[in-house]
């Protein structure tokens, strides 16, 4: 019921940025937290940053003082912006939403990744 579409991944250079996308759709009351997740091949998906409503971002210990997340509530959008990007942030990117629908049932809805290569 809720739709999350992903954009802005690509190929750059090691020391490069990226700012990549997600907008939430569908009959949402409200999103509580909006997350960017990544998964490496053979690797496991793993969060790289999350903001909840009225809290503080946090962030994995590997991506700290590069990336920033970042929400518009009016859009149900969020942003991720990385800096200073490594080859080891290669992975597919994809963004995750929990909410409430219009009729008060949960949700949670994973868009389909975009992909993010950095090159050495």
């Amino acid at each position: 019921q809720v739709q999350l579409v992903e954009s802005g991944g690509g190929l750059v250079q090691a020391g490069g940025s990226l700012r990549l996308s997600c907008a939430a759709s569908g009959r949402i009351r409200s999103i509580n937290t909006m997350d960017w997740y990544h998964q490496a091949p053979g690797n496991q998906r793993e969060l790289v940053a999350s903001i909840t409503t009225g809290g503080p971002p946090n962030y994995a210990d590997s991506v700290k003082g590069r990336f920033t997340i970042s929400r518009d509530n009016a859009k149900n959008m969020v942003y991720l912006q990385m800096n200073s990007l490594k080859p080891e942030d290669t992975a597919v990117y994809y963004c995750y939403a929990a909410g409430t629908l219009d009729w008060g049932i949960p949700f949670h809805s994973w868009g389909q990744g975009t992909q993010v290569t950095v090159s050495s």
